[in-house]
């Protein structure tokens, strides 16, 4: 039984003049909008200028190919493994907060290469990997914590700030978790998928890079896939320069968490001409639940609706996504990390059992060594993450919460 097509929670109603669009992607409507407005004509039929006729490397890639010129999946060996285990023990050792995870508080004399080489592959190769073979069930909640964030921290230095406050509390809020939690009793106030079984569509993240750490997979379905920005970037150059215009012109996109204005105008897809010591680039920056709203949290009716172009690139790239992905085969113990400014992911629907649920820890990271450029109408976005983080002020939360910008009571 196929459990890849899995939207249990209603749809979010739409504010008056939205389009007929909602979070769960609907193919025919996408195509007769399609069809519909290509016959309506006046679409731009040239790209916006600068923007590339087609990129090309190693982050150009097809799901259905890639693995015949790329393995995605470092496997730790025993004597690693082993070094892992004698970093726990020596940060345990020295009584420190979770917030002082660092690559000298969590030694990694060997492997540190490694990582630094994985580091590179994320910023400069085909944009994604998976660590497999951490032994999950060997540690605390707290230890396997330790080796995740202990690991990211030879990867990527900084934490990224997801909320800003716990329990009430103001905190930076540096891990967060990615768990069904619809049967708690606050289940009427989830406004993202992601404490949800429902299929999540594509969509980036925030910052630079998204990393997951898998301490249980479900009983069925929950596949992590996995597309390339550009791959897509270039199908649509070729075949709808029209929907480029619509991508990378300014968007109203909902602010969840509490703010003095509830919606920002931004573009979706942003251009990075070469350097003298970078490429060319294009990145992809959106999520759809900003613009058609999800469970507890619809689009709000005082924000202007988007437009029937909007629409149309909206479907256009989670179906281009489907399209061109991977399924990374993400198991038990696995951590993967993307350059969330180059590859969109997805989740299938899944389905839990009591004795096997699927639990997942996240973390937003950044390496200043490797970085790409931060697209400049983000830069508040990323001074929000990144900025300010001390060891001190982290939080590493060990118990599943609602995050505020997915939490409707925030």
């Amino acid at each position: 039984m196929s459990t890849t097509v899995t939207f249990v929670t209603p749809s979010a109603p739409a504010p008056p003049g939205q389009p007929d669009i909602s979070y769960a992607p609907d193919y025919n409507k996408w195509q007769a909008r399609a069809a519909r407005r290509l016959k309506e004509g006046n679409l731009p039929t040239t790209l916006p200028e600068g923007f590339p006729a087609q990129l090309t490397g190693d982050l150009v890639w097809e799901g259905q190919s890639i693995a015949n010129t790329y393995d995605w999946t470092y496997v730790l060996n025993a004597e690693q493994l082993d070094e892992i285990d004698r970093a726990v023990e020596h940060f345990k050792g020295l009584g420190l907060p979770l917030g002082y995870l660092t690559a000298e508080t969590f030694p990694l004399p060997n492997l540190h290469s490694e990582l630094r080489r994985l580091s590179g592959e994320l910023h400069n190769g085909h944009g994604f990997f998976v660590i497999r073979g951490l032994r999950v069930d060997e540690h605390t909640r707290e230890e396997n914590v330790i080796i995740y964030a202990g690991i990211s921290a030879h990867i990527a230095p900084q934490r990224g700030r997801q909320d800003h406050k716990y329990n009430g509390q103001k905190a930076d809020v540096v891990l967060s978790h990615i768990k069904d939690l619809t049967w708690s009793q606050n289940n009427g106030e989830i406004g993202s998928p992601a404490y949800t079984t429902d299929k999540q569509v594509f969509h980036t993240d925030s910052g630079d890079i998204v990393s997951l750490f898998a301490l249980e997979t479900s009983a069925a379905g929950g596949s992590s896939k996995l597309a390339s920005t550009w791959r897509v970037y270039n199908e649509i150059a070729a075949t709808r320069p029209d929907l480029i215009h619509t991508l990378s012109q300014p968007w109203d996109m909902e602010v969840f968490e509490k703010a003095d204005k509830q919606y920002i105008e931004r573009p979706l897809l942003f251009h990075f001409p070469a350097t003298e010591s970078t490429p060319e680039r294009v990145s992809l920056q959106y999520g759809r639940r900003y613009f058609v709203g999800f469970g507890a949290l619809p689009r709000s009716p005082n924000i202007p609706p988007i437009t029937e172009a909007q629409a149309e690139a909206l479907d256009t790239i989670h179906f281009l996504g489907e399209k061109y992905c991977v399924n990374t085969d993400f198991q038990k113990g696995d951590i993967q990390y993307i350059n969330n400014l180059a590859i969109f992911h997805a989740r299938d629907g899944f389905t839990d059992t009591p004795e096997k649920r699927r639990h997942l820890l996240r973390l937003w990271l950044r390496d200043p060594e490797n970085a790409w450029p931060t697209p400049e109408v983000l830069d508040y976005r990323w001074a929000q993450l990144y900025e300010g983080v001390t060891p001190e002020g982290q939080v590493l939360p060990l118990e599943p919460f609602i995050r505020s910008a997915g939490n409707k009571g925030r």
